[in-house]
């Protein structure tokens, strides 16, 4: 048979119940109720027996009605007695509880409701008295030590040593006495502080105070809860600010209903170990803002002294340095804010009730189950949690908050010397910047010298730079004159060497040219070694004289020729 979902709803004259039995046939329901008993049959669905918080009657006001589209059938049953609120309709597990057996046969017999309840109206005492541990006698057997829920549970982890390593910290559990426990644990948490990682989140702490802005869904649910605590003072206004979900209302139909027989040091541990499991998940969702990542399931269990050490606190106080010397030593933000950010948030939680503890458990018991070695946490811790908050008073939640509120944590109580730190990191600082101020003004001291050695070194450069202008103002002349010079050689060279044509028309030897040329030089130089352009004019005068001879005709031509040779 399937347990179909179902919710329940009320108003002050009416408890509403609402099944979704898709495709089930309407004429088939057979439903059953009778005081605070409620049973409902429809092929394949079964709801063998909710147990509800209050009477109901039959009287003809009740009604039915079935939403074939929705697959849900909507019943409702009038209170017995008008204006009646009952407590605990969103803890569905506790719903589903079969009727408590009061048989003679019974050899453990469950305490009523009635008896519980005085048992849990009695004033609490939230400290333990410790007693010191015994070690057992030589030659005996070594005892197997208590752990889990209640310290219902042993013999665990021997089954499970490969998953032990992943899960916890300590190696030998089940013969580990509690106080070696403790010993152990602090002796690996001071092992692991790191003063530096500590002052690098101290002092540059803009990550940290980024995520310390953002405010969980309870947050608001709180203010809300504080706005209207003013206007009414009844108990069944503060579960209407916590909401759960489908997939949570599902989980909660999941787990099996189940009693605890705990006594009253069991009972310490539990609420004490609730505390510390709270504080561990309110700094998970505050660093990572509310989203669920790879390291959600580390950041829970390493945080809580409770899952990873299977610690047995004794006192509130305990709890709170316990939970901060793990937060500056194992996460990465390590930032005594995250400690009392996460502290405030469980305050919180604790007085919007247990509707609000168990949706945090819920959300709890899923980051677990989707971790694979964690999961065994789930079976040791947080299914028993969410089974028993749904039946532990809100009397006992709000007892419990206020002591939490009232408890003080300061740095001193975490252990690791953090105010001298701090100090000394000061100091440091401090120093530093005093080195660099007086760096500065030795540095503004330096320029009066400096300038006035520049100024000298400039003027001299200055001088030696028109000195060296001058000389290649000088040089550069020269090299024009002496260029000059060059390519007027160059052409008279070229002239020298170049070919005459003989009256003939035919070209004379390079040395007659020569001759002719050097011996008019000779003439012009004797003259004057200045005037080159007289001996140029001579040239051209020579070479148009031969050329006008070379186009007169071949007769007058060799008449001319002989009577320029007898004058010569």
């Amino acid at each position: 048979m399937i347990t179909p979902a179902f919710e329940l709803t009320q108003d002050p004259d009416f408890l509403t119940i609402i099944i979704k039995v898709p495709y089930a046939r309407a004429s088939e329901f057979d439903v059953y109720f009778e005081g605070e008993d409620f049973k409902f049959y429809a092929k394949p669905y079964f709801l063998r027996q909710l147990t509800l918080p209050g009477r109901i009657v039959e009287d003809g006001r009740e009604k039915a009605s079935y939403d074939t589209d929705k697959g849900t059938l909507t019943i409702q049953l009038p209170k017995e007695i008008p204006g009646q609120h009952f407590e605990g309709l969103d803890m569905l597990t506790s719903l589903l509880a079969p009727k408590k057996s009061r048989s003679a046969k019974s050899l453990v017999e469950e305490i009523g409701a009635s008896a519980e309840l005085s048992e849990e109206e009695e004033e609490f005492d939230w400290e333990i008295e410790q007693t010191l541990y015994e070690e057992s006698a030589e030659g005996t057997l070594p005892l197997q030590y208590h752990y889990g829920f209640g310290n219902l549970r042993s013999g665990v982890f021997q089954r499970l040593q490969d998953e032990l390593s992943d899960v916890i910290d300590i190696k030998d559990p089940d013969q580990t006495p509690v106080d070696e426990r403790r010993r152990k644990r602090l002796a690996a948490e001071a092992a692991k502080f790191d003063p530096d990682h500590y002052l690098a989140d101290f002092f540059e702490d803009e990550a940290i105070q980024h995520v310390l802005k953002y405010k969980p869904w309870w947050v608001d649910a709180h203010k809300k809860m504080m706005a209207l605590q003013g206007k009414s003072h009844q108990e069944h206004d503060t579960p209407t600010f916590v909401v759960f979900s489908e997939e949570e209302r599902e989980q909660l139909r999941k787990f099996t209903n189940k009693s605890y027989l705990l006594d009253k040091r069991s009972r310490h541990h539990v609420y004490l170990g609730l505390i510390d499991i709270l504080l561990a998940y309110c700094y998970e969702i505050c660093v990572n803002e509310g989203d669920k990542n790879v390291e959600s399931s580390w950041n829970v269990r390493k945080l809580s002294a409770t899952l990873c050490w299977l610690e047995n606190f004794t006192s509130i106080h305990d709890v709170l340095v316990a939970f901060g010397r793990r937060v500056l030593c194992y996460p990465l933000h390590r930032h005594f804010g995250l400690v009392t950010r996460a502290f405030s948030d469980t305050v919180m939680i604790l007085q919007l009730g247990k509707a609000a503890v168990l949706k945090c458990l819920l959300d709890i018991h899923k980051i677990f189950m989707e971790n694979d070695p964690a999961y065994i946490l789930n079976d040791l811790f947080i299914t028993d949690y969410c089974i028993w908050i749904q039946k532990t008073k809100s009397k006992k939640l709000a007892a419990l908050s206020e002591s939490l509120q009232k408890t003080t944590l300061t740095k001193s109580h975490i252990g690791f010397e953090l105010e001298e730190l701090e100090a000394a990191a000061v100091l440091v600082q401090e120093e530093e910047s005093a080195l660099k101020a007086a760096g500065t003004v030795s540095r503004q001291q330096l320029p009066s010298s400096a300038s006035e050695t520049s100024d000298s070194e400039e003027s001299s450069s200055t001088s030696s730079s028109e000195t060296e202008g001058s000389d290649s103002d000088e040089r550069e002349s020269s090299t024009r004159e002496d260029g000059e010079i060059n390519s007027l050689q160059g052409t008279l060279q070229e002239e020298r060497t170049a070919p005459l044509i003989d009256c003939n028309g035919l070209r004379q030897g390079t040395n007659t040219s020569t001759f002719e040329v050097g011996d008019e030089k000779s003439k012009v130089s004797s003259q004057s070694t200045s005037v080159p352009g007289k001996l140029i004019e001579e040239l051209e005068k020579q070479m148009q004289t031969a050329i006008r001879l070379s186009e007169q005709p071949e007769g007058l031509a060799t008449a001319s020729c002989i009577l320029q040779e007898q004058e010569e």
